[in-house]
C-alpha cells in the first residue's frame, strides 16, 4: 500500500506538535503474549475496567493504568495478581529500549490454528522469535520477527513452503501517540470482537497484514479507522484485480457500565484500483455514503458492539453484524437470502478467585461473501475475520490463577459447521441462492470438545498451551463419518530480556 508524501507531511504537520507536549508512547500487549490471559480473568471478574471493550490488542499503558487503579485494592483475593502485573507492565520512564529473544518449540497434533478444523500434520518444530523495542518520546517503534517452522504445514499460511526455514513478522509497526490519540502503520495481530472467539470485522484467523490506522479520542467516545491492501489477485484473462480493506468504529462510553459502539468494514476491488477520499476519509461511514449515492462500489458489512455490566455479578456482549439485509420485495422470488453473524458473551467472577465465561456465535451461510468474489471478506482465501460461515458455537469456560503467574481455563464447547465454505462459489442468481440454507446447510459437522488451556510466564519460561478431546460426527461434512481424537499444541520458549534508558 503507497501513502503519498502530502499525506504523510499532513499526519506529521498535525501530530508531532501536540504529541511532543504529551506522555510517552507505548507498545501494544501482543495477542499471544502469555499473560494476557490473567489480565483477561481480572477483566472478567471485574477486578480492573477493560481498557478498550471488545478491542484488542490494548496498549500497554492503558492496562498499566486499570491494575495502577485497582492495585489500591489490597485486601481483594486478587491483589497479589494485580501487583505482580503491574511491576511486570511498568516501564522505564523517558525515552527507552527494550530486546528480547526467545528461543524453544512448538507441539501440535496439526498445524491450522484453529483447532475445530484440523488440517496440516502434527510434529514439533522449533521455534524462535526476537523482539525489538523502541520508544522515541511520542514515536513507538517495534519489530519481531520469528522463525516458525510450522507454517509449512499450515494450510491458512500464505507465505513460502518450500524453504527449510520459514519465516514471518509476528509484529512489524511504528506510532506516533499524542494526548488524543494515535496514528500507526505496520502489522500485529487484531481482535475486533469479545474474548474468546475470532471477531467479526478483523481478527487474527488469518496472519497478521499490513496497515494505516487512526485512533483517535478521549476514554468517553473514541474513533477508529484503519485501511490495508490485500493480496492482488490474477482474474482469469490475466487482469491483475487490486484488493483493500477498511474497518472504522465509533465507540461510546455512556458510563462505566455501558458501552456502545457502530463499525462497519469493506472490501472492494478492481482492475488498477486505487485508494479514494470516500474509503480513506476516517469519518465517512459508507453505509450512509453509500445510501445516498455517494459511495463506491464494495463489499461492505455494518455491525454494533454492546458491552453492559450488570451490577457486578456479570457483564453482557453483543455483536451483531448485517451483511446484507434485504428491506424491499422481501416474497420475491429472486431476492438473496439475508446474511449476517452475531456473537453473545457474558462473563463474571466465580468466588473469591474463580472468573467465568460464556459465549454462543453464529454465522449465516452466505456471510462474508457476495456476488463478486473478489470482495469476498477473505485474503487468499482465509478470512479476515471469520475462517468460517454456515455455522454456530457455544462455549463455557472457567479460569482459575495459580500463584498468581499461571492461568489455568478448562472448557466445554460445542461447535456446529454446515457443508459451505468461504471459497465456494457464489450463487449465481437469487433463485439459486434461494436455495441454500440460511444456515447450517447438510451435512452438518458437530464438534464437542471438553478440554483446559494453560498458560503463563515465570522468570524466562513462557508457556501457551491447549488440549483436548474432540468428538466429532459427520466429520469433514462425510454422512455418518465420526471421529473421537486428541487434539493440542503448546509453545515453551525460554527468553533473554534487556531493557535500558535512550537518554
Amino acid at each position: 500500500m503507497r501513502l503519498s508524501a502530502p499525506l504523510i507531511i499532513a499526519v506529521a504537520a498535525i501530530v508531532l506538535p501536540s504529541a511532543r507536549a504529551h506522555a510517552q508512547a507505548s507498545p501494544n500487549v501482543p495477542l499471544d503474549d502469555p499473560r494476557l490471559q490473567l489480565v483477561e480473568h481480572l477483566i472478567a471478574r471485574g477486578t480492573i475496567a477493560d481498557p478498550s471493550p471488545m478491542i484488542r490488542p490494548f496498549r500497554r499503558s492503558d492496562v498499566l493504568a486499570a491494575l495502577t487503579r485497582a492495585d489500591t485494592l489490597t485486601k481483594s483475593p486478587d491483589a497479589a495478581l494485580v501487583r505482580r502485573l503491574t511491576a511486570e507492565f511498568t516501564d522505564l520512564p523517558g525515552s527507552r529500549w527494550a530486546a528480547e529473544a526467545r528461543v524453544g518449540a512448538q507441539a501440535y497434533t496439526h498445524a491450522r490454528r484453529d483447532p475445530f478444523r484440523p488440517e496440516g500434520k502434527g510434529s514439533v518444530q522449533p521455534y524462535v522469535d526476537v523482539r525489538l523495542e523502541g520508544i522515541f518520546g511520542p514515536v513507538v517503534a517495534v519489530s519481531r520477527p520469528a522463525v516458525e517452522t510450522r507454517l509449512s504445514d499450515d494450510p491458512d499460511w500464505r507465505g513460502r513452503t518450500d524453504l527449510t526455514v520459514v519465516g514471518r513478522m509476528a509484529e512489524a509497526y511504528l506510532g506516533v501517540q499524542f494526548k488524543w490519540g494515535r496514528f500507526w502503520f505496520g502489522q500485529f495481530d487484531q481482535n475486533w470482537g469479545p474474548v474468546g472467539y475470532w471477531g467479526i470485522p478483523i481478527s487474527p484467523y488469518a496472519y497478521s497484514r499490513t496497515y494505516f490506522g487512526l485512533d483517535v479520542g478521549s476514554r468517553t467516545v473514541r474513533l477508529q479507522s484503519q485501511v490495508g491492501k490485500l493480496r492482488d489477485v490474477v482474474a482469469a484473462d490475466g487482469t491483475i484485480i487490486k484488493r483493500y480493506h477498511f474497518d472504522h468504529r465509533l465507540g461510546v462510553r455512556f458510563s462505566d457500565r455501558f458501552h456502545a459502539a457502530l463499525w462497519e468494514t469493506t472490501v472492494f476491488s478492481g482492475e488498477d484500483r486505487s485508494l479514494d477520499g470516500t474509503f480513506i476519509n476516517p469519518v465517512g461511514f459508507l453505509l450512509l455514503a453509500n445510501q445516498y449515492g455517494e459511495g463506491d462500489a464494495g463489499n461492505i458489512m455494518v455491525g454494533t458492539d454492546l458491552t453492559w455490566r450488570a451490577l457486578h455479578a456479570a457483564t453482557f456482549q453483543l455483536q451483531l453484524a448485517l451483511d446484507d439485509i434485504q428491506i424491499e420485495n422481501r416474497s420475491g422470488g429472486d431476492r438473496y437470502p439475508d446474511r449476517w453473524a452475531l456473537t453473545l458473551s457474558a462473563f463474571g467472577p466465580i468466588g473469591p478467585r474463580l472468573s467465568w465465561r460464556a459465549l454462543y456465535t453464529q454465522a449465516s451461510t452466505l456471510a462474508f461473501r457476495t456476488t463478486n468474489p473478489y470482495e469476498n471478506f477473505t485474503d487468499a482465501g482465509v478470512g479476515i475475520g471469520r475462517g468460517t460461515a454456515d455455522m454456530d458455537h457455544l462455549s463455557v469456560a472457567v479460569t482459575l490463577p495459580l500463584h498468581a503467574r499461571w492461568a489455568i481455563t478448562p472448557d466445554l464447547t460445542v461447535q456446529r459447521q454446515g457443508a459451505t465454505r468461504l471459497t465456494d462459489p457464489f450463487p449465481a442468481s437469487g433463485a439459486e441462492a434461494g436455495l441454500v440454507p440460511q444456515i447450517l446447510s447438510d451435512p452438518v459437522e458437530t464438534t464437542f470438545r471438553a478440554g483446559i488451556t494453560m498458560s503463563g510466564r515465570t522468570g524466562p519460561l513462557d508457556l501457551q498451551a491447549t488440549a483436548g478431546v474432540h468428538h466429532r460426527s459427520n466429520a469433514d461434512n462425510i454422512e455418518g463419518e465420526s471421529r473421537t481424537a486428541f487434539e493440542g499444541r503448546l509453545q515453551a520458549t525460554l527468553a533473554l530480556r534487556g531493557r535500558g534508558r535512550l537518554d
